[in-house]
This record gives structure tokens, C-alpha cells and sequence, in this order.
């Protein structure tokens, strides 16, 4: 997408970016290159990222654990952790568990309060700097760890985990709320668009259990979800729009200039391509409802973690139905990639836009809940309550809006965090710094015809 702002090679002189490694010296030359290009709007880089400005907002080079992820294949413990800044505390709770990971076997989940790690109690307080270092080390560049835990149930536990390689389940968990007066309320919680014949048969358990249970409403908890592959975003569009939509436009996929005018050498050494391949006739996806689940509205769980596919699913519904969004500001990766093989690594670096059938798209800055383009409500993302708990704020905010027809926030807004001794600033550095192992992702394998 920015290779209008790309230099001669002699002028770049990509030889002059060092590292420690082939991997450190690519991504040095690759968050060069992502800086080029300058969104007028903002004067700033399309691809600055004001949380944490050293890093690119969406390429990056892969060493192959990326792309293992996307096929269903992760390679660690199973959670990730998050400080619990809300309300004036300052304690580091888990903020998600995979089913059948090492942290979901050992009977984790989203809530517990860690309380020491590997012994030490003592760096468990935000404090961007060594305290964060020391836990991100010990999570996510660790073979082991002990965690000692207070449990939701108020237990002290502890346990040891190890490093091992699990299939991904994408749906955390789901559920059927029955709110009274017909209200039939169905619950999902997709944490990576994994690739679609890992995530398909996942969504279809859930969806069919929606179907049985007679769900007229469906909230999709995206909070922490930060994309993946594109055609699993489809299909989740394909589970939620109205059979009515089927065969319309979806959205389209826009190539650039030169990839428009067949020149794509990169591309060319991986794919077989051919003249108007990169045209956007040959790039539209249309809807096909996918399972019989009949609905008018649906509601998405948000944070700024929610990137890139998800949104993707978000904005293609847009048009199609009532779509409410409930949280804090979502990412803003109006992008996709198709993958680039460089010798043993992989170049993720976006090539395409999206616009969905009402020509929206380009929300580089976020979809903001509660805004004119976005209807919905903010509210915080309370991390000492599990998922599917009615009484968390953001889900109790929803559940309050399909009963009630108003949002009522039960605990603390988004905007309200400066007054509780938090700046927004730092919550989402925090939630940056603890995300290591969750690119913001919209990668298309195979070009749609």
C-alpha cells in the first residue's frame, strides 16, 4: 500500500539496516520502509502507532509462529496477562485462557488475580518499565512458570505450566442468556480468526446451539481479537447478516496502482497470477448465509485490541443490518496482506484496502462506540469478571440495551479513567506491551476471485 513513497534502492540503501539477527535486520529495514508513507489527516504515518512508536502498526517480518497461529497451532501457555487498572487498582489479572492449553488444563481462567510469579510478588504493579519487562519475559520467553492465583471462587492456588504446542480454539466459550419478554440472547467470545478449517467446525457448534435455543439477539465478544484470516471473517459475516443478503456485495478488496497494472514482482514468486488479477472487479466477496440463524441486529464487544479481521466483520455487516458496538475504540487497520516467503521468513506488510457495499472504510483512527458512525456505548473492559459474567460491564451494557433499549453502564466508562488516577495513554501501552504474540492481522492466502 505505501510503495508510492518508497525511495530508489540506492537511496534507501537497505544494506544500512543492522540487527542482531537476519530477523532484527529485516524488521529494522521493514519499520523504516512502514514509516514512508503520511496519512494527510493526521500528518503523521499511516503506519505510527501512538502507543508504542518504535514498532509499525501493521507490518512486521514472521518467523513462522505467526503463520502456525493462523493455522491453529500455538506454542505456549495458553493465557495472557493483564493489569487491572480500573478503578484505581493496580493488580495483573489473566486476561484470557485457551481451551486446552496448558493454563486451561490446569483449570485457569479470565479473572483470576495473579499473585506472585515464580515466588516473587514483587513486580506485579504497572510501572512501564521493569516491572512490565519482567513479566513479559517470564510469559511470553519462558519454556516454565508458577503462577499462584486467587481464584474467582476466592482460592489461592498454584500451579506449573510448560510450553507445549495445542490446537487453537478460537471460541472461548459461548452461552444462551434468557433475558425474559422473548429476549433470547446468544454469547460468543472468537479470540483469533484462525484459519477457516480450524475455526469453521467451532463456529458451527456454537451457532447451531444459538439456532436450537431460539436466539433472536447475539453479542460477539471481539475484545481481545485481533484478526487473522480473512476468509473466516466472511464466514463469520455469512453466520450473522439475514438470508435476504445472500449474493449482494460483502465488500471489495482495492490493490494498489501498481499491482493493478501487473507489476507485482514478490507477489509473483509465490503466486500464479494473471493479467487483472489485482483489479477490483475480480476482488468482490458477496454474502451467503451460512447456517439459519435469523437476526436484525447484532452487538460487538470492543477494545483497542480489536483489529483488523475483526473489524473486517464489523464494517461488512455495517450496511446490511443494525450493528451496535459496545467498549472502547477499536485498533483502526483498514488493511489486509498476503503473505511474502523472504528466504526462511515471512513479510507480513499490507497490499490491500477494504470498503464494504456502502463504500465505508479508511477507519484508520478506530470504530469509537457511541459515535455518529458507530451506535452503541463506551465502557471498560472489567478484567476481574470472566467471560459470559452478566454482571461484567461491557456484556451487562449490552444485555441492559436489548432489554431495555438503553445502555446503562454499570461500572466505569472508558472516558472516566484519567479521574480514577489511569490515563487512557497508559491502558492501552499496558494492553500493547502485553499483546507480544498477537499481530494485527488480515491475510488473504489466496486472492478472491
Amino acid at each position: 500500500m505505501w510503495n508510492t513513497a518508497i525511495p530508489s534502492y540506492n537511496s534507501f540503501n537497505p544494506d544500512s539496516y543492522a540487527g542482531s539477527s537476519d530477523l532484527a535486520a529485516l524488521s529494522n529495514e521493514l519499520f523504516a520502509i512502514s514509516q514512508l508513507k503520511i496519512n494527510p489527516a493526521t500528518n503523521q504515518p499511516y503506519e505510527y502507532y501512538t502507543y508504542d512508536p518504535q514498532e509499525a502498526k501493521y507490518s512486521f517480518m514472521d518467523d513462522g509462529t505467526t503463520t502456525a497461529s493462523l493455522n491453529g497451532t500455538n506454542g505456549d501457555f495458553g493465557f495472557e496477562p493483564i493489569w487491572n487498572l480500573y478503578d484505581g487498582n493496580n493488580d495483573i489479572r489473566i486476561k484470557y485462557v485457551y481451551p486446552g492449553s496448558p493454563a486451561g488444563l490446569a483449570g485457569l481462567q479470565r479473572g483470576d488475580q495473579i499473585t506472585a510469579i515464580n515466588g516473587s510478588s514483587s513486580n506485579l504493579t504497572y510501572d512501564d518499565g521493569p516491572n512490565v519487562n519482567e513479566v513479559i519475559q517470564e510469559v511470553y520467553y519462558s519454556k516454565t512458570i508458577t503462577l499462584t492465583v486467587k481464584t474467582l471462587t476466592g482460592t489461592t492456588e498454584t500451579v506449573n505450566l510448560a510450553v507445549a504446542d495445542y490446537t487453537v480454539d478460537p471460541v472461548i466459550t459461548y452461552k444462551v442468556f434468557n433475558e425474559g419478554d422473548g429476549h433470547e440472547v446468544g454469547y460468543i467470545v472468537f479470540n483469533s480468526f484462525t484459519a477457516l478449517t480450524n475455526a469453521q467446525p467451532k463456529l458451527d457448534e456454537a451457532f447451531n446451539y444459538f439456532i436450537t435455543n431460539g436466539v433472536n439477539d447475539l453479542v460477539v465478544d471481539l475484545r481481545y481479537n485481533g484478526g487473522g484470516e480473512g476468509a473466516t471473517a466472511e464466514y463469520m459475516d455469512d453466520l450473522i447478516v439475514p438470508a435476504a443478503k445472500t449474493a449482494t456485495l460483502m465488500y471489495t478488496q482495492y490493490f494498489n496502482a501498481g499491482l493493478q497494472a501487473n507489476q507485482y514482482p514478490l507477489l509473483s514468486k509465490k503466486y500464479a497470477l494473471s493479467a487483472g488479477e489485482f483489479l477490483p472487479a475480480n476482488n468482490e466477496v458477496k454474502f451467503s448465509k451460512a447456517l439459519t440463524l435469523a437476526l436484525t441486529r447484532v452487538f460487538f464487544i470492543v477494545t483497542g485490541s480489536t483489529a483488523s479481521s475483526s473489524e473486517l466483520t464489523i464494517n461488512n455487516l455495517r450496511p446490511e443490518m443494525d450493528v451496535e458496538l459496545v467498549g472502547d475504540t477499536t485498533y483502526g487497520k483498514p488493511v489486509g496482506e498476503i503473505p511474502i516467503p523472504i528466504n526462511k521468513y515471512i513479510l507480513y506488510s499490507p497490499q490491500l484496502s477494504v470498503e464494504n457495499s456502502a463504500n465505508q472504510g479508511d477507519y484508520y483512527p478506530g470504530m469509537a462506540p457511541g459515535s455518529a458512525s458507530y451506535p452503541g456505548a463506551l465502557a471498560a473492559d472489567d478484567v476481574t469478571k470472566d467471560f459470559g459474567d452478566s454482571t461484567e460491564v461491557s456484556l451487562a451494557a449490552a444485555l441492559s440495551y436489548i432489554t431495555t433499549g438503553s445502555y446503562a453502564i454499570t461500572g466505569p466508562k472508558i472516558q472516566s479513567l484519567a479521574a480514577k488516577g489511569t490515563s487512557l495513554h497508559t491502558v492501552r501501552v499496558m494492553q500493547q506491551k502485553t499483546e507480544l504474540n498477537k499481530p494485527k492481522l488480515m491475510v488473504f492466502d489466496r486472492l478472491k476471485k
